[in-house]
């Protein structure tokens, strides 16, 4: 969801950005060059989970907290690029539709922060304890698994995977040509960092991410003077 105000000087804040990975926050702001053509810029967070992660539990323990097996990693993109917005179709004054085509590139920082997990531990008195670890696919079976950790445990073990990115997508705008303005964007995103990003146990690690999103905007019109 978008909110702002759009003139020859053009401020909008994403609100809620829907991927086919995870969702995303967008601040964007653009200047009218001509009647059809808009340059942009934008900042992004978005997150990513990867298309493999299956939620499970250990069965002996029942009552034990939901885990996503094998995943090594969170992921997170921070994103600064620019762009512009082709009008490709105008409408007309009294209402309709609007469609024009949107395009961005420029850098993307992927942040990784390591999966813990409480790891039962035996001992010789038939007790149990529970151990709070980074998850090791090589040390910890799903059935050493007693349930996820914190999620503010380790933030000290951040990885940094700098990279690019490239977005496009249509813009639909409805509604008559007013103060008021909402429309649905909608397209594909697609990330490349030359330092491979681990995700889940036993699979390769990924250094391309392509996502499709959806995002509604509303915001208002003002004339510069």
């Amino acid at each position: 969801i978008v909110f702002g105000d759009w003139s020859s000087d053009v401020c909008s804040s994403d609100l809620g950005n829907l991927h086919t990975n995870g969702w995303g926050l967008v601040f964007r702001k653009g200047v009218n060059k001509s009647f059809r053509l808009q340059n942009l810029w934008e900042v992004e967070f978005g997150t990513y989970k990867s298309s493999k992660e299956i939620r499970s539990i250990n069965p002996f323990y029942p009552d034990s907290r939901s885990f996503f097996y094998g995943k090594l990693n969170y992921l997170w993109f921070f994103r600064g690029g620019i762009g512009q917005q082709r009008i490709l179709n105008e409408k007309p004054y009294w209402g309709g539709v609007q469609l024009s085509w949107i395009y961005y590139g420029g850098f993307s920082l992927g942040v990784t922060k390591p999966v813990y997990l409480f790891i039962i531990r035996h001992n010789n008195s038939f007790i149990n304890d529970l151990v709070e670890e980074r998850y090791d696919p090589e040390k910890h079976e799903i059935y050493d698994i007693y349930g996820r950790g914190s999620f503010l445990a380790g933030f000290s073990n951040l990885g940094f995977h700098p990279g690019v990115y490239l977005k496009t997508g249509l813009d639909f705008e409805f509604g008559a040509q007013d103060e008021s303005i909402s429309s649905l964007e909608a397209g594909a995103q697609f990330d490349y960092s030359p330092i491979p990003v681990p995700l889940m146990a036993f699979n390769p690690d990924q250094s391309f991410f392509l996502t499709l999103y959806m995002s509604l905007r509303f915001g208002k019109r003002h004339n510069k003077r």
